[in-house]
């Protein structure tokens, strides 16, 4: 019985870690939850990637590809594997659209709107329904970065909605490295947190990560490692 819930404890931690994901641009990126008030460049696209090792010994694997066509319209497909007793599934798939209605400045601040869905493709359940207003805070010619995001995400599995709500923080270390720290959760449940480093292998193209992260109290505790390609504008 503990085992059954644990895996469904997991699952809920999952879904609940995506809906407030989405793919930034330069600062909130991977490897943080909490979203910023950027997009990927007009014409470009962008691979996030990562594993992340939960408490217990489960594994999961990210892809998150996503493109701006229009200049002020993210799209971003995606999804995860998860590998359980010896057992590697597809566990995740997600579609999610974002648009600025005021992109972030160095030295300003910016809002913008992320819709998506996010279904697990053995759970029968249906897609779960999301979205969240990311709002960024720029200190210190960029030095200093503040992001909040508060949004709602619908659980088609037991017919309930519920807030979400992220607060994270970027500092500059160097020219090629930050540090990264963020608190994040629903309305309904213990939040987590997250902390850890990333660092550009090549500037604005290549960037690697770690973190570790947990639920307030303890009980998730994972670790993460992620890559994060961008590519210079090319579609039509």
């Amino acid at each position: 019985m503990s085992v059954v819930f644990q895996r469904d404890a997991c699952r809920g931690a999952l879904f609940l870690l995506l809906a407030t994901c989405a793919g930034g641009h330069a600062m909130a990126a991977r490897p943080m939850i909490t979203d910023d008030a950027r997009v990927v460049d007009a014409k470009a696209c962008q691979v996030e990637s990562w594993a992340r090792r939960n408490q217990g010994g489960g594994s999961e694997f990210w892809a998150q590809p996503a493109c701006n066509f229009t200049g002020n319209l993210e799209v971003t497909v995606g999804g995860a594997w998860t590998r359980e007793d010896g057992v590697t599934r597809n566990s995740a798939r997600v579609l999610q659209g974002k648009t600025l209605f005021r992109p972030l400045e160095s030295n300003g601040w910016g809002w913008g709107l992320a819709l998506g869905a996010l279904r697990d493709p053995h759970g029968g359940s249906g897609r779960n329904w999301y979205g969240y207003v990311p709002a960024s805070f720029s200190f210190f010619d960029d030095r200093f970065v503040l992001h909040a995001n508060v949004g709602w995400q619908r659980d088609q599995g037991t017919r309930r909605s519920h807030a979400t709500w992220g607060l994270g923080s970027e500092t500059r270390l160097t020219e090629r490295s930050w540090l990264v720290a963020e608190t994040f959760g629903a309305a309904d449940g213990k939040p987590h947190y997250q902390m850890g480093v990333r660092y550009w292998l090549v500037p604005d193209r290549v960037q690697v990560d770690t973190t570790y992260g947990n639920r307030l109290g303890g009980g998730e505790r994972w670790i993460s490692v992620g890559l994060r390609l961008l590519s210079p504008a090319f579609l039509p």
